[in-house]
């Protein structure tokens, strides 16, 4: 089986270090046979980082998706940002014109540095809805910005300054935006634990070559010279 082959691949990988190191009877120089065993021994361990991700991320990511799929989560976030337009624009123009801006900056994935530091900046969002909401009450002081405070800005603009159809979108609108950074959230930690799983490949398998390489240059230079 596939596992069977792997798990022979890892052990006698594991085994090379100690019979790699009783072939040289440790001893070691500034030579092509050193080179052999430092790409050796990066070979085994990058296939030590590989053997931990695929036993702990697979487990990781189907708790994070919840019974469901990367597609099905993006397909509602986009949804998600559908209804926020339509709440924002019920409630404010430049409620409207924040969440939009949001909506257009929203980026998940990317490059692979941003898989793997999964920066999600969909709080953004309700960070700006706050300062759209402190536009309409100028002589409030500005605070530092957190999310409590943020739904304490909220109910005041809603018993302030908001009529009840816009005190209902605008509750509406919260409830969709923070259902949106909860999605957007999961999904670029989705991201993150596949480029995790897919990373230390890039690594690994340019390793291999050149161990390979130097292998055949070990070998031949034994035979031709010694």
């Amino acid at each position: 089986s596939v596992r069977g082959w792997t798990s022979a691949h890892v052990y006698l990988g594991t085994s090379l270090i100690l019979v790699t190191l009783l072939h040289s009877g440790f001893q070691f120089g500034w030579n092509i046979h050193t080179l052999c065993f430092v790409l050796m021994l990066m070979v085994i361990f990058s296939g030590f980082f590989g053997v931990f991700a695929y036993l702990r991320y697979p487990a990781l990511m189907t708790t994070n998706r919840q019974n469901t799929t990367r597609d099905q989560m993006m397909e509602e976030i986009s949804e998600l940002d559908k209804s926020a337009l339509t709440l924002a624009d019920q409630v404010d123009r430049s409620i409207h014109d924040v969440v939009l801006r949001s909506v257009q900056r929203t980026k998940l994935g990317g490059n692979f540095w941003a898989q793997l530091t999964a920066k999600d900046r969909s709080g953004e969002a309700v960070l700006k809805l706050r300062q759209a909401v402190l536009s309409h009450k100028p002589n409030q002081p500005e605070k530092k910005a957190s999310g409590g405070q943020t739904l304490v800005m909220m109910v005041d603009f809603i018993g302030q300054t908001a009529n009840d159809q816009q005190a209902e979108s605008l509750r509406r609108l919260l409830d969709v935006m923070c259902r949106k950074q909860s999605l957007a959230t999961r999904v670029a930690r989705d991201i993150q634990l596949s480029a995790l799983m897919e990373i230390w490949l890039f690594i690994h398998v340019p390793l291999s070559f050149g161990l390979l390489a130097t292998l055949i240059a070990h070998v031949f230079s034994v035979f031709f010279y010694w």
